[in-house]
């Protein structure tokens, strides 16, 4: 079985993507600290005129120490109308005029819709299994938190895949190649289990101006549409520990 981990990003970049439809079961690790700054709430994409913007469901007060798993979206701010209407631009702006923008926005509207939490771990798997099915990918969705991992043999940053895959009984881990530094092959091969490193070959495709890279999937589907982000799900290379 094929496993890859990451902590569950908000309509993440096509990078993300690839490593999904690598792995046969794609795990969301909630049960680690909030990093404020980070993915989990947000997302980039192109700005009006020039350069990108971000798109962002707005947080409930939590403590310095919540876990993702704990992290709330505030319930009395329409977040889903401002992102759509932030997306308005790739239609009406006729420097870009997407040609996937009307497919794209049903997508997103009929996504947002169906959503029926606040809980930002079950927002983004929500919005990831939409999607993956969109884009045809068959791959298992867990959430960690979910499972009932043992972490009490943790003991470092790279041990926290190793354990999990461990117990899901993995025969590969699948993790993006900037993460390289952090495992060591001889354990994962110790427990019988290959390690591989995903590495992207690039992703650059039409924007109708100065090339923006690696924004939200969003960015993607507007300009490819869904065959063509399809394909770019296969611009990657693997390397072995």
């Amino acid at each position: 079985m094929k496993l890859a981990i990451m902590q569950p990003y908000f309509l993440p970049y096509l990078g993300y993507w690839q490593l999904i439809q690598s792995a046969d079961v794609f795990i969301l690790f909630d049960d680690v600290q909030f990093i404020r700054h980070g993915w989990i709430n947000r997302n980039r994409v192109l700005k009006p005129e020039s350069g990108w913007q971000y798109i962002m469901v707005p947080l409930q007060k939590h403590s310095c120490r919540a876990r993702i798993k704990e992290i709330q979206a505030h319930p009395d701010v329409d977040w889903k109308s401002k992102i759509l209407r932030q997306l308005e631009h790739y239609k009406h702006d006729h420097k870009i005029r997407a040609p996937y923008f009307a497919e794209v926005m049903t997508l997103l509207s009929d996504l947002f819709s169906s959503l029926n939490t606040t809980r930002l771990v079950e927002i983004n798997a929500h919005l990831i299994r939409g999607i993956s099915a969109y884009l045809n990918i068959s791959t298992r969705l867990e959430i960690s938190s979910d499972c009932g991992f043992d972490y009490d043999q943790v003991e470092g940053p790279g041990e926290w895949a190793l354990r999990m895959a461990q117990q899901m009984q993995a025969t590969q881990y699948i993790n993006p190649i900037n993460g390289r530094d952090l495992f060591s092959a001889n354990k994962f091969r110790d427990l019988g289990i290959d390690l591989v490193f995903l590495k992207s070959t690039g992703c650059s495709y039409d924007q109708r101006r100065s090339f923006e890279p690696n924004l939200s999937i969003v960015d993607a589907l507007m300009f490819n549409g869904r065959e063509g982000t399809k394909r770019w799900l296969h611009a990657f290379e693997t390397e072995g520990s």
